[in-house]
């Protein structure tokens, strides 16, 4: 099973010819099929005897991928796509063959140093200071709970023991990600949602207003501050200055959630709106949203990393050895252990890319979302529900009820044509476009705004 025979050359082949073809072709949309229907059309794959790699890579490319939706498709337009770029994607191969073991210095140094240089820049983007770093975990919900646990840490050991019993509280606003409430219920801590403006960002007045409002008792279990730099739905920023100016009045944890918006960061048109975000304490970002890594990829930086490794450093007997002051073992720095180099993909990119060209790619995705807010505005049987502050539009089809979106967003998938699902605005149904493939253009947009015809 583990020797390289003429039988295992020949599936190597084709393995990397699919690979291959499957970037450099434009993708088909796809789209889901039924248990039932995959079934049939599967078969039997997992056998005592096996089915031969040919048939399972045959099973794969004829029967199941086919059923996934291509993320990478220039009309996937909703949630959040993906664009991996060509080096990340064939690299990511590279991560696999490796056998690299990436949780401890010792074992994955190189690949360690690499992911380190990646993380750099993003903190460079940031304005974290020279000693800040972090690791890459797999996605945003895991960023934002090692970020929060790391918080509630430094909480319980500056009050010397006076809160290790204490459930902690964190303030957020209502247009924070869920992944910040699922956090909160992970470490077994309350979250109190402030008030967000008409757009969905922060209220600064009812922030201020809510930590007044709290007694004595809240006022102490209060240890973090998470403001957004792109929410989810909307793709607005929350007023990153104000929100770390009140977290510094009170001595608490300031942590930025820009898994989709913080790449927005790269791109001078847009820079300014992130003013404050140096204060961060703790930032995180999806580079396999907009920064065109292959999933799973988040990128989980700290202001002081001493800090976050204290929090996460697992203490076993077996594990004793790697505890060098002076080596980086990203295990420390987040609620894992085991991990991959799953940074090296986008390290590769970078490196092979350079960053101006990842400026450009991401200035071309606002330069699209923008003029299609635009081409939205003029048509006669559409509204926008507010311009676009970075790539996500939100905008509604005139007359319609949630059964006609729906069943002209099922219609659209059907014909391969695009993938656009309605979402809820202030209890309104309305469409969202995501733009972060710089792949879409102006004309695929433009096909989409036809169709609502």
């Amino acid at each position: 099973m583990h020797s390289h025979d003429t039988s295992a050359e020949v599936l190597t082949q084709a393995i990397v010819r699919y690979a291959v073809d499957r970037v450099r072709i434009d993708p088909p949309l796809d789209g889901p099929r039924t248990v039932v229907e995959l079934k049939a059309m599967a078969g039997r794959t997992i056998t005592e005897g096996g089915i031969g790699g040919l048939e399972a890579l045959r099973v794969f490319a004829d029967v199941l991928a086919p059923s996934c939706i291509s993320v990478d498709h220039p009309r996937f337009l909703s949630f959040v796509p993906a664009a991996p770029t060509e080096a990340a994607v064939l690299f990511d191969l590279v991560v696999g063959a490796s056998s690299i073991y990436a949780g401890s210095w010792l074992e994955g140094g190189g690949a360690v140093f690499a992911e380190n240089e990646a993380l750099r820049w993003i903190a460079d983007l940031v304005g974290m200071p020279a000693e800040a770093g972090g690791v890459f975990v797999r996605g945003g919900t895991a960023g934002n709970l090692s970020a929060l646990i790391a918080a509630r840490h430094r909480w319980r050991e500056r009050a010397a023991g006076a809160h290790d019993r204490t459930r902690g509280l964190i303030v957020a606003s209502k247009g924070a990600h869920s992944s910040v409430a699922s956090a909160a219920r992970a470490m077994d801590a309350d979250v109190v949602m402030v008030a967000a403006d008409a757009e969905g960002r922060l209220q600064v007045d009812s922030l201020r207003e809510c930590i007044e409002g709290l007694d004595s008792i809240d006022s102490a279990r209060l240890f973090a501050m998470v403001a957004t730099c792109g929410t989810t739905n909307a793709g607005v920023i929350d007023p990153l200055e104000a929100v770390a100016e009140v977290a510094g009045e009170l001595g608490i944890w300031f942590h930025v959630d820009g898994a989709y918006g913080g790449a927005g960061l790269v791109a001078p048109s847009v820079r300014d709106r992130y003013r404050g975000i140096e204060h961060a304490d703790s930032f995180i970002v999806d580079p396999h949203k907009w920064l065109f890594a292959p999933f799973d990829c988040c990128a989980l930086l700290y202001r002081d990393p001493l800090q976050a490794r204290r929090a996460h450093t697992q203490h076993a007997e077996y594990l004793d050895v790697l505890q060098h002051d002076d080596e980086w073992n990203p295990s420390d720095f987040a609620h894992h252990l085991s991990r991959r180099a799953r940074g090296l993909p986008f390290w590769f990119s970078l490196a092979t890319y350079g960053t101006a060209a990842y400026r450009d790619a991401v200035e071309q995705s606002l330069k699209v979302a923008h003029e299609g807010a635009d081409r939205i505005a003029a048509a006669e049987h559409l509204e926008l529900v507010m311009r676009p502050e970075l790539s996500v539009v939100l905008f509604r089809r005139r007359g319609w009820t949630p059964d006609e979106y729906q069943r002209w967003s099922d219609r659209l998938l059907a014909d391969g044509v695009g993938f656009v699902v309605p979402t809820s605005w202030n209890g309104e149904t309305v469409l969202r476009l995501c733009v972060v493939n710089p792949r879409t253009t102006i004309d695929d947009i433009q096909l989409i705004i036809d169709s609502l015809a």
